[in-house]
This record gives structure tokens, C-alpha cells and sequence, in this order.
């Protein structure tokens, strides 16, 4: 009697390989949508510890902090950094706000004594769900880029009225923000700077109890996408990266407008669409990320919120004005 060896057919390995490949295709998606949630739990987490260091700050000097000043002498993230367990890189940084910075001559924050501090890439405003870029640094010096921004209102950075239509065909007025661009008017390059509705009273923030609309109906800061190869968007160190807009809802197809066309890098698919600001397309910067679906913000009542891209376009423009008096429908 001749004894054979028992092994597996090629059609058996075949089919156990197949079913192999079945088991993976299914849990694939669950191991991905398992991280996403951590990474989405962190960014919460981030814009939580935003919210609450705006209150800190808030509750020191009786107001939110500048949106920027200048947009070149420091913004709300640099101004919200000691309650964000970053006193001492904040002591770096030499003129750190102050309305007559631009005047005086202040150093900029693309400014020799200021690199150590520009160049630090912090994980408490970075988003991990979104890409790398660059290694989070900028082409600019190796200034970095981070993932948050802040409210400027309804309309554009420059708080022009009325800009878009509600979904009734009425003019779409600014309602207020609770983050103001703080510019001197006599001193600042009135060619280069003629676009910012100037504060002629020389506000330099918004106070609490301006935001009539409630804190807990008024966004405070939202997510923003970093741009790759050059683009500046979540560029936060400088005023023009660090602000956004609702003008827009999340995610939307239609192209940012920003400060310069030369800020927007179209030839990198990883951008979100964009194009230079011009006479008739002021600008104006949508909240955006990567988490599928929406967006993460924080409230100016320090709550965190998620909002859906299919968000009413009049709701979304109310949560964004601090004192525009709107009815706000579900979200």
C-alpha cells in the first residue's frame, strides 16, 4: 500500500486566499473610520483648549483677543498662546501686537527675532486628520502653517455690506464679529490696504457683551485646510491666513478668495480651490477640513460643534455675525 501525503489544492488555497481578502475589504473601512474618529476626538479636543484659552485671555483683558493687528504684527494666535501652556514662546516674540506697531516700525512676524517663535509648528493647533504639507513649514522662511482660524463675520475679511444674497434675494449684511482686523488708518499703505473697511474709532477688539446674537449661537474658531507648495491658507502667524468667513458653507466647491492670486497654488490638487481677490470677489475664506462630511468649530461659549457641508447657507451666515439678530434654523 502506497500512503499518500494530504496537502491543500490550489483551488482551496484560492478560495481561503479570497476569503482573506473579503475579511480585509470589510474591516478596512472600519480600521480607517477608527482612526478618523481619534483624530477628529483630537481636534476637538484642540478646539476645545482654544475656546477655553479665549476665555482665559478674555477674562485677563476684558475682551477677545485681536484677530490681528496690521496683519503682519501678530494675530489671536499668537495673543492666545500664554493660556495655551506657551508663555515663554510667547515672551519671544518682540512686539506682539500694539495699534501703533506699523508706525513705530515693529518687526514682523517673518522678522529675524521672530522666526523661533513662527517657525514652531504646534501640535495644539494642528489638525491631524489633515496632510502634511512640507513638513507643516512654509516656503515663506519656514514659517509654519497650522489648522485653525478665526470668525471674521458673514461677509469678507474687510467687513464690506452687503456681499451675496440671503436664500430670500435680500442683501446679505455684516452682522458683526467677534475678531476684528485692527489696522491704523493715517499710517498703513492706503494703496495696498484700500480694501479694509478701517475702524475708524481704532477698535481693537470685541467685547462679550457685544455679541448679542449669544455666545452660544456665534462661532468663534473653525478648521481650516493647510495649503501646500506655497499656498497660504492656515498660514496663521500672518493676518491673512488666520481668519475665515461665512460667507460660504464648509467644504464649498466655489474658489476661497484670497488677499493675492499669488497665494493660491491651483496646480496642487491638495489645495482647496481658490483665486485672487478682485473688485467684485472681495476677500473671503470658507471654513474647510478633512473630516468627512463637515466641519469642527468652537463657539465663543468655548462649546464645540461639528457642522455639516449641506448646512443652511442663512443659518451658517447667522452663526457667523456676532450681533446680526438672525433667527438661526437647525444645525
Amino acid at each position: 500500500m502506497v500512503q499518500r501525503k494530504r496537502a491543500f489544492t490550489l483551488v482551496e488555497l484560492l478560495v481561503v486566499i479570497a476569503i482573506i481578502g473579503v475579511l480585509v475589504a470589510l474591516l478596512l473601512p472600519a480600521v480607517q473610520s477608527a482612526r478618523e474618529a481619534a483624530r477628529r476626538t483630537q481636534c476637538t479636543n484642540n478646539l476645545r483648549q482654544i475656546g477655553i484659552a479665549i476665555h482665559n485671555y478674555n477674562d485677563t483683558w476684558q475682551a477677545l483677543p485681536p484677530g490681528c493687528y496690521h496683519g503682519v504684527f501678530g494675530t489671536w494666535m499668537l495673543h492666545i498662546l500664554p493660556y495655551m501652556e506657551q508663555k515663554n514662546l510667547h515672551a519671544q516674540y518682540v512686539n506682539s501686537g500694539g495699534i501703533h506697531t506699523f508706525r513705530s516700525g515693529g518687526i514682523r512676524y517673518g522678522g529675524a527675532q521672530n522666526l523661533p517663535v513662527t517657525r514652531t509648528h504646534l501640535p495644539a493647533f494642528t489638525c491631524p486628520s489633515d496632510v502634511k504639507n512640507d513638513t507643516t513649514k512654509s516656503q515663506y522662511n519656514g514659517v509654519t502653517s497650522h489648522n485653525y482660524v478665526a470668525n471674521y463675520g458673514n461677509t469678507t475679511r474687510g467687513r464690506l455690506s452687503p456681499v451675496g444674497t440671503t436664500s430670500a434675494g435680500a442683501p446679505n449684511q455684516f452682522g458683526g464679529a467677534p475678531f476684528i482686523e485692527v489696522i491704523h488708518y493715517q499710517t498703513a499703505d492706503a494703496t495696498y490696504y484700500s480694501y479694509i473697511n478701517f475702524d475708524q474709532n481704532f477698535k481693537a477688539s470685541t467685547r462679550m457683551p457685544e455679541i448679542t446674537d449669544g455666545t452660544s449661537n456665534t462661532l468663534a474658531i473653525s478648521e481650516t485646510i493647510k495649503g501646500h507648495q506655497g499656498d497660504l491658507r492656515g498660514f496663521a502667524w500672518w493676518g491673512g491666513g488666520a481668519h475665515f468667513e461665512t460667507l460660504r458653507t464648509p467644504n464649498t466647491s466655489t474658489p476661497d478668495s484670497l488677499e493675492s492670486s499669488s497665494y493660491c497654488v491651483t496646480a496642487n490638487r491638495l489645495n482647496p480651490p481658490c483665486v485672487g481677490r478682485s473688485a467684485n470677489n472681495e476677500e473671503s475664506i470658507t471654513a474647510r477640513s478633512r473630516h468627512p462630511n463637515g466641519v469642527q468649530a468652537v463657539m465663543c461659549d468655548a462649546s464645540t460643534r461639528f457642522f455639516s457641508n449641506n448646512v443652511a447657507l442663512d443659518t451658517w451666515r447667522g452663526l457667523g455675525s456676532a450681533a446680526g439678530g438672525e433667527t438661526l434654523g437647525d444645525y
